[in-house]
């Protein structure tokens, strides 16, 4: 397992080398119109010391931007690997100080959406396939579509007309009420908790139709297989054949999906926090985009690079785990 493990991190290295390297190369294509920009800015503030024209030949240089895109893809990794992602051009503190401030908000979003949306999603897949073609499969299979067809946006500004437009039960945007500071510990946790509740429901409905789906796909398809059968002809009580039998094999194509599910944990919902206001990496991320913030840009890419490798090496691990058949040495 450990030389599995090794023999995939370096793999895993050499694949965010070059991952990286088309990210670098993209943003090198970029309209140089973002730096010169920013440039301008720096030039125009009390106390700059700097023309425009210094500015941006500092800042090419600062991300090897005038080196060429293979000597400056190198000039970038050098200083990335020592921690170095430069400062933000949106934010004006260090990437990786705005990232530690955004990142535990997104992950608190995420990981409560992740689990709500497991814990239904995969019952629900279970029990449609038990009862195929019945009430519950065709409820759950209609209830899935509806989940998958449901564009981010458009749930995410429903939720917000009928709650907080309509209603007025919850507030439009943001995280803390007007009141926030006033009240008391406790307070202030409900009161982040009760800005979340519309942003979770998205994440949640968006999530959960695909999952229900791919578990109620291949609960079918062992729940068909011989050795179900005998079970069963062996007297073998339902409840066992479900739970000891059926979905452990289930289990084993699910972990692909839920290993691949780590990225969105730390890598925030970018739609859904826009809209909503949410502070989190999805929201810095978006504004840094739009607004051509390079070195968040860059840092934010690589994140998820890097998130999505450990994803499919974590899946690859667990499959040892839910299935003795398999053997990584």
């Amino acid at each position: 397992m450990l030389k599995y493990t090794i023999k995939r991190l370096l793999y895993s290295a050499l694949i965010l080398f070059f991952v990286m390297f088309i990210i670098y190369s993209l943003m090198c294509a970029m309209p140089s119109g973002y730096i010169e920009t920013k440039a301008i800015e720096l030039a125009s503030r009390p106390g700059a010391g700097k023309s425009a024209d210094e500015w941006l030949a500092d800042l090419n240089a600062q991300y090897g931007m005038d080196k060429g895109v293979i000597v400056g893809y190198f000039t970038w990794l050098g200083t990335s690997i020592t921690g170095n992602f430069g400062e933000s051009w949106k934010w004006t503190v260090p990437v990786t100080q705005k990232f530690a401030e955004v990142i535990w908000t997104s992950f608190a979003l995420s990981f409560v959406s992740f689990l709500i949306y497991v814990s239904i999603a995969i019952p629900l897949g279970i029990s449609a396939a038990r009862k195929q073609y019945g009430f519950t499969d065709y409820f759950a299979t209609v209830f899935s579509m509806v989940c998958i067809s449901m564009p981010t946006f458009f749930l995410a500004t429903l939720l917000q007309m009928v709650f907080s437009v309509k209603l007025g039960w919850l507030d439009l945007t943001g995280m803390q009420s007007r009141n926030h500071a006033s009240l008391s510990d406790f307070g202030k946790f409900l009161d982040v908790a009760k800005h979340m509740i519309m942003p979770c429901i998205t994440l949640v409905i968006v999530s959960i139709g695909g999952l229900m789906r791919y578990t109620r796909t291949n609960m079918l398809e062992v729940l068909n297989a011989d050795y179900i059968r005998t079970a069963r002809a062996k007297g073998v009580p339902e409840r066992k054949v479900i739970s000891s039998h059926a979905f452990r094999n289930t289990l084993i194509p699910l972990v692909t999906i839920l290993g691949g599910s780590l990225p969105s944990l730390f890598s925030g919902a970018l739609i859904t926090e826009t809209i909503f206001g949410i502070r989190g990496i999805g929201y810095a991320s978006y504004h840094s985009m739009v607004q051509g913030d390079i070195p968040f840009t860059m840092f934010y890419l690589a994140f998820m690079a890097i998130l999505t490798l450990l994803g499919n090496l974590i899946a690859d691990l667990l499959y040892a785990a839910v299935d003795p058949r398999v053997r990584l040495a």
